[in-house]
């Protein structure tokens, strides 16, 4: 087994992609007959939103000595969501971004399954997904590269629309066609869901190339990547980085909770904040960043969220559902208060948004080009170069 290395998650969005559509540049028309003016409008922005959906399902490999990539998976997923925060399409529409985690090649999962399990199914939801990373160990195993991506393209809901970017990155380090299954059917199986299939080999390139990862990225026109775990990404500390930690603070202090699952979401929100502490301060920075952005919505337990996205959640809602701050409050009065949080969030968010675009300025005044990760703004560049196929494009200062 092999080390690994700091990129993963930024290969993640790494785009390999021929198909000839993209995202919505012009809104669809509904052509179906609407009975009600409401429906209308929801069909609408249902079909906006769907047109602009990024789907990604990460395939770790979780035997021995895979912890350098499990870790740096961790501490680059906020890379990615930031990313994907400057994302435009033609309509302006933002996109989606969904996100699935799978382990493969542990000695603990069954060996029935192939040494396989879905961790998470296609999730917006960024706390969950940290969770869900953090929560990886590694063991000994045997690594089927071919079964994990037929697993994947089998048990996830791809969907059948072509606007949407769909993308698997897996990333191991025993050769890509262990197991009784080709994985040349496999991905046959994902072009014709037009997923793409990107490979991380970690080891050297030339080995990744003689193992067939290099041919499974090449046969759905994905990206190979291999990997220098001897290479460690050198963090500057900045004078803003204390400033956005601060903020964060601030920021969850505008969330109010509701519902059953409310008080232990919030709890996850924390404890996701202190995982990426405990990595170090420039990961929980980046969290803070991502969670400044649209990207970070928590409709399901968080009423400023939920009623930014429907007004009338607070009619439908039973008294006992809610914090008991605002139990035996007038609605009037609890509308006030979400207002009034709603309003304190954004200009929280605005100003990490802003502390952050200083701090950037400061890690490229202070940077090295050595000093960065080998494949860092490679993985960077392609995100902006692959995803224009697609219609995505990022504003210059954010390439």
């Amino acid at each position: 087994m092999k080390h690994s290395h700091y990129i993963l998650a930024l290969a993640i969005v790494s785009f390999g992609l021929t198909s000839v559509y993209g995202c919505e540049t012009i809104a669809k028309k509904e052509t179906k007959p609407v009975l009600i003016a409401k429906s209308s409008k929801i069909t609408e922005e249902t079909d906006k939103a769907d047109n602009n959906t990024v789907k990604i399902a990460l395939l770790l490999d979780t035997s021995n000595s895979m912890d350098g990539l499990i870790n740096q998976a961790k501490a680059q997923l906020w890379d990615v969501v930031n990313k994907f925060t400057h994302a435009k399409c033609g309509n302006q529409v933002r996109p989606k971004l969904e996100i699935a985690l799978y382990q493969y090649g542990n000695d603990n999962l069954s060996s029935k399954e192939g040494y396989i399990q879905q961790v998470l199914g296609f999730s917006n939801d960024l706390d969950e997904i940290s969770e869900k990373l953090f929560s990886l160990t590694t063991n000994g195993g045997e690594e089927y590269c071919g079964e994990v991506i037929q697993t994947s393209l089998r048990q996830l809901e791809w969907g059948k629309n072509p606007d949407n970017l769909k993308m698997i990155f897996i990333a191991g380090n025993e050769p890509f066609s262990q197991g009784k299954l080709d994985y040349r059917d496999a991905i046959s199986n994902a072009k014709e869901k037009d997923v793409v299939v990107n490979t991380i080999f970690c080891g050297n390139y030339e080995q990744g190339v003689q193992t067939d990862w290099k041919s499974g990225a090449n046969l759905t026109g994905g990206e190979y990547m291999a990997i220098d775990h001897n290479r460690k990404v050198v963090h500057i500390d900045t004078p803003y980085d204390e400033i956005i930690i601060k903020l964060n603070t601030r920021l969850n202090g505008t969330y109010v909770s509701y519902g059953t699952s409310g008080q232990e979401r919030m709890r996850k929100q924390a404890v996701q904040d202190q995982n990426a502490m405990e990595m170090e301060d420039a990961v929980a920075i980046k969290r803070a960043v991502s969670k400044s952005s649209g990207l970070y919505k928590n409709t399901s337990w968080d009423l400023v969220d939920a009623v930014s996205d429907d007004e009338e959640v607070l009619s439908d809602l039973p008294e006992e559902k809610l914090p008991k701050a605002l139990q035996n409050k007038t609605e009037a009065e609890i509308k006030a208060y979400i207002a009034a949080k709603k309003a304190e969030r954004i200009k929280i968010q605005e100003e990490i948004q802003e502390m952050n675009e200083k701090r950037n300025a400061y890690i490229a005044k202070n940077q090295k080009e050595a000093s960065t990760g080998e494949l860092e703004n490679a993985m960077l560049r392609a995100i902006v170069k692959q995803a224009e196929r697609k219609n995505y494009k990022w504003d210059k200062d954010d390439q």
